[in-house]
């Protein structure tokens, strides 16, 4: 699977810890959000209804500390489906480099909207990752 999304964005003074850092939450909210707009991009056209998507787990790897001003692309796709859980990596760098500044591996779980009860990820959305 290797349908890639990504954006830009700056860091801002509320994004900072105590030592002046991106602060560790943070990364954890750009994961999130970056993850809920490559579905809305990929999702947009469609009719049809899909189910839910909730994290499981997440694993972020910090390798060099961002701070105020600097500018960072986010780069997100779905590395694996199997059954109602997927992969999605988030690689974040500082723009136009190939530094990268942190990886978060996320596992999602794919579930049913009205009963919340875990549920097999459709070939359809398989596709769309693809």
């Amino acid at each position: 699977m290797s349908k890639t999304y990504q954006y830009d964005l700056q860091v801002k003074k509320e994004h900072l810890d105590a030592l002046e850092h991106v602060n560790n939450v943070q990364y954890l909210q750009w994961v999130q959000e970056i993850a809920g707009a490559h579905w809305e991009a990929l999702t947009k056209n469609k009719t049809d209804s899909y189910g839910i998507w909730v994290v499981r787990s997440h694993k972020i790897d910090y390798k060099r500390p961002a701070k105020q001003n600097d500018w960072l692309t986010l780069k997100t796709h779905v590395a694996l489906t199997q059954g109602f859980l997927s992969q999605r990596i988030v690689k974040i760098y500082f723009k136009d480099t190939p530094t990268l500044v942190a990886l978060c591996t996320t596992q999602w779980c794919y579930l049913d909207t009205s009963t919340q009860k875990l549920l097999r990820i459709p070939n359809e959305i398989q596709r769309l990752f693809s």
